[in-house]
């Protein structure tokens, strides 16, 4: 019998590295072991998010447009998602002792906008100190994979939105910021997720509940 407890996990890692998947399956997983758990996701975790979500990652300008926003637009539309996600969902559950878990937080952030398009990091290192009051994971797993496998998971998407269509150069670069900013703090493990595997969501319960028993 685990003891109640609020803890919050986050999944990161580049499109096609199985991380949503990986995140329903924790998820499933804990609610068979009676532990009171909620899934959520980024940009979008509530209904204000999710229309934001909408507007970002949609083809929002008509077909065949150059038209775009501005990479700070783009940017600061992600972090005013955040502050509603925060406030009407992160927060509240884990004020309610409640398991958090997250497809995507602020490494996504940091590894897509900041390494990934040149974004200023002090812009948002100032934004996240206003919106995050604290907030922070007790546990995130980064989900590596081999660019080629990763392509060919998106190829086989029957929706796409347009961070699915980056090149392969972009989702390396991003996957390199992810690895790097795992080595900064011990709540990141890696994995590599390239294999279709069923051991992986076990790989995940067993260190998730080594963690969360501490």
């Amino acid at each position: 019998m685990y003891k109640k407890k609020p803890f919050f996990v986050t999944f990161e890692g580049i499109e096609g590295s199985g991380k949503s998947y990986q995140s329903i399956k924790l998820y499933k997983n804990l609610l068979k072991k009676n532990i009171s758990a909620i899934l959520t996701r980024e940009p979008g975790g509530t209904k204000s998010a999710e229309k934001i979500r909408d507007l970002i990652l949609k083809d929002y300008f008509y077909a065949g447009s150059k038209d775009k926003f501005n990479k700070l637009t783009d940017t600061l539309l992600y972090l005013a998602a955040r502050n509603e996600h925060i406030e009407n969902k992160i927060k509240p559950n884990i004020l309610k002792k409640k398991v958090v878990i997250c497809d995507r937080f602020v490494d996504s952030t940091v590894a897509y906008q900041i390494y990934g398009k040149g974004v200023n990091k002090n812009l948002i290192d100032s934004v996240h100190k206003h919106i995050l009051k604290g907030i922070k994971p007790d546990l995130t797993f980064i989900l590596k994979v081999n660019i080629s496998v990763a392509m060919k998971r998106i190829k086989r998407r029957k929706n796409k939105n347009r961070y699915d269509k980056f090149s392969k150069n972009f989702y390396s670069k991003v996957q390199k910021a992810f690895i790097k900013i795992s080595k900064i703090n011990k709540r990141y493990i890696v994995l590599d997720n390239s294999k279709e595997s069923s051991d992986m969501e076990l790989i995940i319960l067993n260190k998730f509940l080594q963690k969360f028993a501490k």
